[in-house]
């Protein structure tokens, strides 16, 4: 396993990730090395741009640790373009779409290829799943964190419904049709290939709404069953996924895109995982 603690720089470009992950699954790793549409548009945007953010994007967090840089990253990321409810729909058909088909999007627990066309509430359509479950917060679907893309992700209707506001933590019992995700009473266990990007929606929400703009200030803690608080756990397991899975080239391109072509900010734990062990 890559020890991710060692990606202090992010200086390989990103037309070299798209050519590298043509060898890796597509439901697993989803890269944008075939798409043909709005995401092919965005990788070719990102292959002639740096990814080495930390002279320009990041440079007033750059040597900073614990407190200080959460505070200097939430200033940094809460410049963004705020998007409406209904326009998230559209925004996920491209910052998830397939690469290998680009009429589908990969749905975040399951795994599956759907139809981008299936959207909607009906068994067998996908929603518009709130990593950071509405009820943690009280923001609903208000502009805001309730329509921030950094962790708003499609998910299986049926599958949406059984994570439903649980936090996050390991075992349980098998979900059906849900990808290896398990869950029990008080808690979800996402699918492996996906726990390290769960845990990045959730410390990038941690961080951007810290109860300044009229929202609640979403922490995360040590505990499941938090109900309706403004927190969020597992805190421990949510590092240990952090560790565990990496960012893959398809959780990179999904934060290229929402930069480029939506809200123009970045998932800071995206682009430097270690910061997690730096800041919790």
């Amino acid at each position: 396993m890559l020890a991710i603690r060692t990606r202090h720089r992010r200086t390989v470009a990103l037309a070299t990730a798209v050519v590298a992950v043509g060898l890796a699954a597509p439901s697993l790793t989803a890269t944008p090395a075939t798409a043909t549409s709005a995401t092919a548009t965005a990788t070719a945007t990102a292959t002639t741009t740096t990814s080495d953010y930390d002279s320009t994007y990041y440079k007033d967090a750059i040597g900073k640790t614990g407190d200080s840089l959460k505070s200097a990253l939430h200033t940094i990321i809460s410049d963004q373009t705020k998007l409406s409810y209904s326009a998230v729909w559209d925004a996920l058909k491209a910052t998830d779409e397939d690469p290998d088909n680009s009429g589908n999007v990969i749905l975040l627990y399951s795994g599956v290829s759907r139809s981008k066309s299936l959207n909607g509430g009906d068994t067998g359509d996908w929603n518009r799943e709130h990593v950071w479950a509405k009820s943690h917060g009280d923001f609903g679907t208000s502009t805001g964190p309730g329509t921030d893309i950094h962790h708003l992700r499609p998910s299986d209707v049926r599958v949406n419904s059984v994570r439903g506001n649980k936090d996050f933590d390991n075992g349980g019992s098998a979900v059906s049709e849900g990808g290896g995700s398990l869950t029990d009473s008080d808690s979800f266990e996402p699918r492996d290939a996906v726990k390290g990007d769960v845990a990045r929606m959730i410390f990038y929400m941690a961080v951007r709404y810290e109860g300044g703009d009229g929202f609640a200030d979403l922490e995360v803690n040590g505990q499941v069953d938090n109900g309706s608080n403004p927190y969020i756990g597992k805190l421990s397991v949510l590092k240990a996924w952090n560790d565990e899975d990496p960012p893959d080239a398809f959780e990179e391109h999904r934060n290229q895109v929402i930069y480029d072509e939506y809200q123009h900010n970045r998932n800071p734990f995206v682009d430097h995982p270690e910061w997690v062990e730096s800041i919790w």
